[in-house]
């Protein structure tokens, strides 16, 4: 069952994401508080939106999407960037991760928006081919770049 998230499961979120930053070994990198995702996902004005995979039989949480919103200048309308999908390990293969996708897709259908993007690190062989599996297409021309840390800081001042 996939669900929309609620203030409820801010923690299970953020357990999930700093899951998802260990199997990416980058938990060093994971610094984001509980509060701040409360307040990123359910502030004055939301940033993100998320949604809560269940395992059928027990209801627990053993999944998440976190996504917000991007726009196209070529297309003229909204799209979803998925942030964050993760699956935990013991649920893989029972079809939640297809799930989550499958509710991003219908919300892009449903509100008009032509896109739904996200980004696999290069040695995720297995979410790769879950991808290409569902008809997703590799960006390969285009190169993702990151101002993070004393770059941002040194350019921003």
């Amino acid at each position: 069952m996939i669900r929309t998230a609620t203030h409820a499961d801010v923690p299970v979120i953020h357990a999930m994401v700093r899951e998802l930053a260990d199997y990416e070994k980058a938990l060093h990198e994971a610094r984001a508080t509980e509060e701040q995702l409360r307040e990123a996902l359910f502030g004055e004005r939301p940033a993100a939106f998320a949604h809560i995979a269940e395992d059928d039989t027990t209801g627990e949480p053993v999944g998440f999407c976190l996504w917000f919103l991007n726009f196209s200048t070529w297309r003229g309308v909204h799209g979803i960037y998925l942030e964050d999908l993760y699956v935990r390990p013991e649920a893989r293969g029972g079809g939640h991760g297809k799930a989550l996708l499958t509710e991003l897709a219908r919300i892009c259908v449903e509100r008009g928006y032509e896109r739904l993007e996200w980004s696999v690190l290069d040695w995720n062989e297995p979410s790769i081919n879950f991808y290409k599996a569902l008809g997703a297409a590799p960006q390969d021309e285009w190169t993702v770049y990151r101002l993070t840390d004393e770059a941002l800081a040194r350019l921003g001042s």
